[in-house]
């Protein structure tokens, strides 16, 4: 059950990341972008969490998924202050 929980969230990040970028590209509000990448970085997040608990439960990739969700925060919390200007 954990795995399909895990593999859904991931599928969900993965589709707003999709539709947020595709919005980007279609429009170019830049708000979109930074959203798309931050939603990008919180996939990775997941596809780790599901490597780390799933597929390799021996190895801890902690370090990994922690790295991952910062960088999509960091790009969605530099979005909303250079828009912000």
């Amino acid at each position: 059950m954990a795995a399909l929980v895990y593999t859904l969230c991931a599928a969900t990040c993965l589709a707003c990341a999709i539709l947020l970028l595709r919005t980007y590209r279609q429009t170019r509000f830049r708000l979109a972008l930074w959203s798309g990448l931050c939603f990008a970085g919180l996939t990775v997040n997941n596809v780790l969490v599901v490597v780390d608990r799933i597929v390799v439960p021996d190895v801890d990739l902690f370090g990994a998924r922690v790295a991952a969700a910062l960088v999509g925060m960091a790009f969605l919390l530099f979005g909303l202050v250079w828009e912000g200007e």
